[in-house]
């Protein structure tokens, strides 16, 4: 038991920093605001997720943003972006990882990348039009937008960005799931993960 729990952490802890490294090397996307990057941090909590179940992935994605925030620091001085990335990350992780655990296939996984995506994408323009883009103009001392203003950015911004970005992500990690399912199968704590 001791043996599993240890390297249950260890493996937590290495993916956790694999993800934050994942984060450092984003990029723009042509067409969007240049502060929304693309990056493929949450495949670490995806494996992590399949390997150890939800919570796994909600540590990975914790781990993540607070050694980007301890490292790099937020331009608000309070970190509202890492907080949003936490959140658009547990939201695509989490669907995608019930709905693999439900269906259990190739197919399962896709669908599931899809869904969360999907989920991510729309909450995130939720979250965004009332919380996220009214807490940057505040800390960062900006003119507020006025609400059609904030409605029109979720919507042409935000909500393409982040489907654009779960696209990417799906792309990236099915081709790596494939390759990786058996071993997955193998080492997941839950079997039928």
């Amino acid at each position: 038991m001791k043996t599993t729990n240890v390297r249950k952490l260890v493996s937590l802890a290495m993916l956790g920093s694999v993800s934050y490294v994942l984060m450092l090397l984003n990029f723009p996307f042509p067409g969007f605001p240049t502060f929304l990057m693309i990056d493929f941090s949450e495949i670490p909590a995806l494996i992590a997720a399949l390997l150890f179940g939800p919570m796994a992935a909600i540590i990975v994605e914790l781990i993540k943003n607070l050694l980007d925030y301890v490292m790099t620091g937020s331009q608000t001085g309070v970190p509202v972006g890492h907080i949003a990335n936490f959140t658009a990350g547990v939201l695509f992780v989490l669907p995608t990882y019930f709905i693999y655990k439900k269906l259990s296939s190739r197919k399962g996984m896709t669908f599931g990348l899809i869904a969360g995506t999907l989920i991510m994408a729309v909450l995130m323009s939720v979250l965004n039009y009332y919380l996220i883009l009214p807490a940057y103009t505040l800390f960062m001392g900006w003119d507020a937008m006025s609400g059609p203003q904030v409605r029109q950015f979720a919507t042409t911004a935000i909500l393409p960005f982040n489907i654009l970005k779960g696209t990417l992500i799906t792309a990236v990690f099915m081709l790596l799931f494939i390759r990786l399912q058996p071993w997955i199968n193998k080492q997941s704590i839950y079997k039928n993960a």
